[in-house]
């Protein structure tokens, strides 16, 4: 099993930031990503963190696909990988309603048609065997709309791209999962637990491999959540900023009717707890949704605790499908006891 780190957003501690993207290099760890919501680009900061680095894989994850036409998204990821080597990887999403119609001003659309037609685009311009043309409901390149000028023509990328760039989708629901297992490279779940692989994870994957054919499974493919690491003694205060970032995200990272992260975990048996926490997040009681958070749910998608600790929490994610670890933590010594421990 691969190592990688996010490391959030970018923004003020990146002297700290890069301390731990170095180190994580040095340890041998295979990937760093890092994200954009309505602030920090993905980017600018992957270019600056590549310039520092020599190695380790460089991941988007994620690229909104809504802030971006295909064809630019492309373009990125084709200069980004001249320039660093062959090191970028392809991260898509979608983020939610809120954010592209609030942030960006544009429609949310059909993110699941969206996935499909805008790896399609890419797969064409990176392997560049002709130039691109493209009908679908999303996109139309070249564009042909009632105020279209007419003197669009199809194009063939200037830059010669790297044909087998992994791309990887960012889902968590089960049409998005085996979509991902159709179309794209990996998937990347904001975060879940080993115990769900098997169970939820894996049917989903292998409707997807179905339906792609030519006998693809998960030996050619990436599952690589998110799994946030706390290294220390005090187990309650490990578990704290866990508890902070899954109140968030299922009590008030979206709508109360369009929430994926609330819907996410009421597969698992949170039906209640999705209702309270939602219900605390969205009048405002943060604290008290925080401190509604159950150790378990905690321990099943976190490293919480101490070195010996989570030695034992890391057999259950070697059994699991799970084959990317991608590790959320600010700890240079947490990096260090798990690439000891999977390394």
């Amino acid at each position: 099993m691969r190592l990688g780190l996010v490391t959030g957003y970018s923004g003020p501690n990146m002297p700290h930031t890069m301390e731990v993207i170095l180190e994580a290099e040095r340890l041998g760890f295979d990937s760093v990503w890092t994200g954009e919501a309505w602030g920090s680009d993905v980017v600018s900061f992957l270019a600056f963190v590549g310039a520092r680095t020599s190695k380790i894989k460089l991941g988007a994850g994620i690229l909104q696909m809504q802030a971006r036409t295909p064809a630019m998204t492309a373009m990125t990821a084709m200069t980004l990988d001249g320039l660093t080597n062959g090191r970028f990887l392809i991260g898509l999403g979608p983020s939610n309603p809120q954010v592209i119609e609030g942030w960006h001003g544009v429609p949310y659309g059909k993110p699941l048609q969206r996935y499909r037609e805008y790896v399609a685009i890419l797969r064409k311009i990176l392997v560049r065997e002709e130039r691109l043309e493209f009908n679908g409901q999303e996109y139309q390149v070249p564009y042909a709309g009632p105020d279209a000028s007419g003197l669009g023509k199809p194009l063939k990328s200037i830059l010669h791209g790297r044909p087998d760039m992994k791309i990887y989708t960012a889902s968590i629901g089960p049409k998005g999962i085996a979509l991902a297992a159709e179309i794209a490279d990996g998937l990347l779940p904001v975060w879940m637990s080993p115990d769900w692989g098997e169970s939820y994870y894996r049917p989903h994957l292998e409707a997807g491999f179905a339906t792609a054919g030519n006998g693809k499974s998960l030996r050619d493919f990436d599952l690589a959540p998110y799994v946030t690491c706390v290294l220390g003694d005090d187990l309650d205060q490990c578990r704290a900023p866990v508890k902070a970032s899954l109140a968030l995200y299922i009590g008030g990272m979206g709508a109360r009717t369009k929430n994926f992260y609330n819907s996410y975990v009421r597969n698992f048996g949170y039906e209640g707890l999705a209702t309270t926490l939602q219900d605390l997040y969205l009048s405002g009681q943060k604290v008290a949704a925080q401190a509604a958070v159950p150790d378990e749910l905690v321990d099943a998608v976190a490293l919480v605790g101490p070195k010996e600790r989570i030695a034992e929490q890391l057999t259950r994610w070697k059994a699991s499908p799970v084959t990317t670890m991608v590790i959320g933590t600010n700890q240079v010594e947490a990096l260090r006891v798990l690439a000891e421990l999977c390394l």
